[in-house]
């Protein structure tokens, strides 16, 4: 097989990897949307507890995330897609919706919503606006 010829082999199924994880990032921008749309808005930080099925995919989301930085520290010396970094970030948004969206349906009776972290700056700000 001659150089050209493997290479244009090399080069179509890059084309090919390119547009799977092109459409695996629009099915997590879909899935993303249709769920956060049925949230209310965050006011405040969230901290990853809840229900257990919400804590495994506050724990899935931090193992994303961690993927996620590993793919930039190799990018940092190395030519690399970004498009795995793109899906890990989009998989990692979805797992933190998701684990809002699993708090809220209360699977294991113990939940029911998110766990807000308690800032005493926030309560001190909130007192004043009430005075």
């Amino acid at each position: 097989m001659t150089k050209a010829i493997e290479w244009s082999m090399v080069a179509g199924r890059d084309a090919a990897e390119r547009l799977a994880f092109s459409e695996a990032v629009a099915h997590l921008d879909a899935a993303l949307a249709r769920h956060n749309a049925a949230l209310p808005r965050l006011k405040e930080f969230i901290l990853p507890a809840g229900t257990r099925s919400a804590a495994l995919a506050h724990v899935a989301r931090a193992v994303a995330r961690r993927a996620e930085r590993a793919v930039v520290t190799l990018a940092a010396g190395e030519a690399v897609n970004p498009a795995p970094r793109l899906f890990l970030n989009r998989l990692s948004d979805l797992l933190f919706v998701l684990a809002r969206v699993l708090n809220r349906a209360n699977l294991d009776g113990l939940g029911g919503d998110d766990v807000y972290w308690k800032s005493e700056k926030l309560a001190r700000a909130q007192d004043d606006d009430v005075a």
